[in-house]
């Protein structure tokens, strides 16, 4: 199986389903001319053309709305956002219109649209800039938030986002664009919705979703190293949420750690921690512990992005914490 970077298996996902579908076309800042922010988009303009891959200004609300119009009136669009902090500018268009569309409508029009882009810090760009909604997207009925955390993901779930019939909120990260990982060339479709087990264990099951991942797995390999065994948990959606993939495997291994790089206060990690002691209380062998990041926005020197955001010591340090309380 050939290795592909995290970008160049969005833009497959985006360019298959073009190709297969005339309906589908791309739309942002900087997406064409440009190839892109993060060069995900790069040469799709040379083959679909400025019909189909469509720059624009810097206008999230305007072209927010465009994309649900485009949607409602029978095409799919790919609406991206620089970032997901932009996003706030469109959100009247995300939440209620996108979101509620099918409900307001009594069933009558559809919103098939991804909004796609990435999340959450990417090293020194300061407050503004660095920041996490994946748990407001996910307090909205009639959306789908999916977040990965590999390219063979990323291809599989943004192919199935864009033949969702539901507005899809699609989450990446600048600091994996450049990430590789084994990609098929044959196609392939992920569901949505459905978590994936990336390393069994017995010993405490720790669950995290997106570039938090990287951390979930170093402090794995490290308690690897004192005995302990940790089963990985990749959530890979965070709306909706497989509960039964996580209750199974706490009923395995009777401990849960959960890692997330957004605040506490009404966070995913909160959602699965009250899930999980209300569906599987009776197999805690102790608290279920959260990884988050700390609750003050984020600073723009290094130290202080350090201090605030989960890493492996904290997430070894909340594993010692369910294994030796």
């Amino acid at each position: 199986m050939r290795e592909i970077q995290f970008r160049e298996a969005l833009r497959e996902a985006m360019s298959e389903e073009m190709r297969r579908d005339e309906r589908v076309f791309l739309m942002g800042e900087e997406v064409a001319e440009y190839n892109g922010a993060y060069k995900v988009s790069q040469g799709m303009l040379d083959e679909f053309g400025p019909k189909r891959i469509i720059d624009t200004p810097i206008a999230e609300l305007g072209f927010a709305g465009i994309g649900v119009g485009a949607a409602t009136n029978g095409l799919r669009p790919i609406i991206e956002f620089m970032t997901f902090n932009f996003s706030l500018v469109a959100i009247d268009q995300v939440i209620n219109a996108a979101a509620k569309m099918l409900a307001m409508s009594a069933g009558q029009y559809g919103c098939p649209i991804v909004f796609r882009g990435p999340t959450g810090n990417a090293g020194q760009l300061g407050a503004q800039h660095s920041q996490n909604f994946e748990n407001w997207f996910a307090n909205t009925p009639g959306l789908k938030v999916v977040v990965p955390s590999n390219p063979y993901d990323a291809k599989g779930l943004l192919k199935s986002s864009i033949r969702d019939e539901d507005p899809v909120i699609f989450m990446e990260s600048e600091l994996m664009y450049g990430d590789k990982g084994h990609v098929p060339e044959e196609e392939y479709l992920l569901p949505i919705g459905v978590a994936d087990v990336k390393r069994e264990g017995s010993d405490v099951t720790v669950v995290s979703f997106g570039k938090m991942m990287k951390v979930a797995f170093a402090a794995a390999d490290e308690m690897a190293k004192s005995g302990v065994s940790v089963e990985v948990i990749d959530l890979r959606s965070v709306r909706p949420i497989d509960y039964a993939t996580v209750v199974n495997s706490v009923k395995k291994t009777n401990r849960l750690v959960v890692v997330e790089e957004a605040w506490p206060l009404a966070s995913i990690s909160s959602e699965i921690a009250y899930h999980i002691q209300r569906n599987a209380f009776d197999y805690l062998d102790a608290p279920v512990v959260r990884v988050t990041s700390r609750d003050v926005p984020l600073s723009y020197a290094p130290t202080l992005i350090e201090a605030v955001l989960p890493n492996v010591q904290r997430t070894i340090d909340a594993i010692n914490q369910v294994m030796y309380r």
